[in-house]
């Protein structure tokens, strides 16, 4: 029987020459096959410990896959974020290490509230949400999404980290929301798909094949659409002083400053965390002063 060690070697090579790798995962092709392996033998295997033929070819089976493009955290269905682990599947989005920075600001706006209020738009399965709910018990936290499937996943996730003071809604920006809440949200999130319509193409294979379009994209040519409408909505639902933060690209970052500023919020500024791949834009709600 082989080692692991053997199959682990097997298997990078096999991914380092699939043409249908060409994200981030660029150059962690063994970690994807040490997390494909200890999925196959259910639990973290040794590098000098033999796997039996059932487990190799469970084994062979998964490498197949993300061969073909399909994200590791789909064939496993799980996800590390924020030192939570958090069910996924096909048809949600996966969510970025990046994210965890957004997560970090919302908490440092949160925490000098008696009883803070939260809201993630565009939430997803749940990972900035239930990372900010898990820091802050006394946080009422509560995520949106447009589509079922994430939801089913938050509540699920929400479920079994026994996070009960974080609520999942379906539906379309601030429209589930308690309307007892307008006025009275401390931090708003969002990690909006921005993507414009004609740039899909050119997104990674892996990303435009496996990854759900509406969670890439608004469908609208410039990907700016939803930022706008929530800009404009916010306002509504932010008590005085209160934050939105808005997770993009660098290069989409100015744009939605200004979208920002155009709706009334002041403080506006990007923001950066260690990973030099995204941005947070921040703005604050006009009447109170910086809490920052």
């Amino acid at each position: 029987m082989p080692t692991a060690e053997e199959l682990l070697d097997e298997a990078e090579d096999v991914l380092v020459a699939s043409p249908a790798i060409d994200h981030p995962h660029r150059g962690r092709e063994m970690a994807d096959a040490e997390d494909l392996l200890d999925f196959a033998v259910g639990y973290d295997i040794d590098l000098d410990e033999e796997v039996d033929r059932a487990a190799a070819q469970r084994f062979w089976r998964y490498v197949a896959r993300r061969a073909r493009g399909e994200p590791t955290s789909y064939i496993t269905g799980a996800i590390e974020f924020n030192g939570l682990t958090l069910a996924i599947g096909p048809g949600a989005f996966i969510p970025r290490q990046s994210s965890e920075f957004m997560a970090e600001q919302a908490v440092r706006r949160l925490r000098s509230r008696v009883r803070p209020i939260y809201v993630d738009l565009a939430t997803g399965i749940g990972p900035v949400a239930l990372a900010v709910a898990d820091q802050l018990p006394r946080a009422r936290v509560f995520g949106v999404d447009l589509t079922a499937k994430p939801v089913a996943f938050a509540r699920r996730n929400a479920k079994a980290l026994k996070l009960k003071n974080a609520r999942f809604l379906k539906g379309d920006l601030f429209g589930p929301l308690p309307k007892t809440l307008a006025r009275k949200v401390d931090v708003i999130t969002i990690h909006p798909p921005y993507v414009g319509t004609r740039e899909i193409r050119d997104l990674p294979d892996e990303i435009r094949r496996f990854e759900p379009k509406e969670s890439l994209t608004d469908f609208s040519p410039m990907g700016m659409g939803l930022i706008g409408r929530v800009a404009d909505e916010a306002p509504g639902w932010l008590r005085s002083g209160g934050w939105i933060l808005v997770e993009v690209s660098p290069d989409r970052a100015r744009t939605v400053a200004s979208t920002l500023r155009r709706s009334g919020f002041r403080d506006v500024r990007s923001t950066k965390g260690d990973l030099d791949v995204s941005r947070v834009v921040v703005g604050r709600r006009g009447g109170a002063p910086s809490e920052d």
